[in-house]
């Protein structure tokens, strides 16, 4: 038993890691997976989660339905997901909020390796995948360049919010809490949570896992039969995003004030525009070194992929 926690203990930590970036809107827990390299892996594994693994669950045949649903690999990044949500979370926010520019230069170097690892991966290089990864692109900048808007807040809507929040959170490049800003829920949410308001919290997670896996079996589909195409889309929403997390912004006067993550409605300036606009250092050599960080570490996690991908397969066992 205790040989198996700790075989599981790398899928935690990246669980870990996914939790992190889910609390920051412009960051996805889809791109940690990616860089990590677990994504298939996940979608195939939620995608297990079907009426033929239920029946097993129902007729109390637990073990097999264990192993159908690839249930030791989903327990452990779910431990360490909620592990971070609930540890790291208040950290991060800080690190966010008064850190801003660092915290958005190292995340800009993540985002941009990434989303050369994941174009590497293909294998065609026809038009129309190409044309995939023009399409993400443009989509995600098209999102990303939304302003938040006033929503209801009826049982309704709330279980939209949670079904396309946890879509965007197993895309790479386009975050959860980032959608849930858009939705004008991102505050909602989060305050019913603290406020440990039940009807509200259940409703949303029950959009959550409906959005889920619903979404995981077009999203496997796609990786099984349009798999370059769909990598390649992925590879352009994670370039598209990257408007989001550019470090030097400008505040904008209708930003709503009461998100605390308004500054990513900001306008992107240059460093120098940002110097003569907030009075403040841009950061400029620190942010650079930020930058290549991320991007360093993200081709060092790559290349000891590449070294033991095989171990990865024994997590579907």
């Amino acid at each position: 038993m205790l040989a198996r926690i700790v075989h599981y203990l790398p899928v935690t930590f990246r669980g870990i890691l996914m939790g992190a970036a889910d609390v920051i809107p412009g960051v996805s827990g889809g791109t940690i997976a990616f860089i990590t390299g677990i994504y298939e892996t996940l979608i195939a594994s939620l995608k297990s989660i079907n009426s033929y693994a239920l029946k097993k669950l129902f007729r109390f045949e637990f073990y097999s339905f264990w192993k159908t649903i690839n249930g030791s690999f989903l327990a452990s990044l779910l431990v360490g997901i909620v592990f971070s949500i609930v540890t790291l979370s208040g950290t991060i926010v800080f690190l966010l909020e008064h850190h801003t520019l660092l915290v958005l230069a190292f995340f800009f170097g993540l985002i941009a390796a990434s989303a050369v690892i994941i174009a590497r991966r293909i294998q065609s290089h026809s038009i129309s995948v190409y044309a995939a990864g023009l399409a993400g692109a443009l989509s995600a900048f098209l999102v990303t360049s939304l302003s938040p808007v006033t929503t209801p807040e009826t049982e309704w809507f709330i279980f939209l919010s949670g079904a396309l929040a946890i879509c965007a959170m197993i895309l790479p490049g386009i975050s959860g809490s980032f959608i849930l800003l858009l939705l004008g829920k991102y505050s909602f949410i989060l305050g019913s949570i603290k406020e440990l308001n039940f009807t509200v919290i259940v409703i949303f997670c029950a959009g959550c896992i409906a959005g889920l896996l619903g979404f995981v079996r077009i999203l496997s589909k796609l990786l099984r039969y349009l798999h370059d195409h769909t990598m390649m889309f992925l590879a352009g929403v994670m370039i598209g995003s990257l408007t989001k997390v550019w470090p030097w912004k400008a505040p904008v006067t209708n930003t709503m004030p009461d998100e605390k993550k308004a500054m990513l409605f900001s306008a992107n300036i240059t460093p120098e525009t940002y110097l003569q606009t907030t009075g403040s250092d841009p950061l400029v050599i620190s942010a650079l070194i930020l930058m290549a960080a991320g991007l360093l570490l993200v081709f060092t996690l790559e290349y000891i992929s590449a070294k033991t991908h095989n171990s990865l397969k024994e997590y579907s066992s």
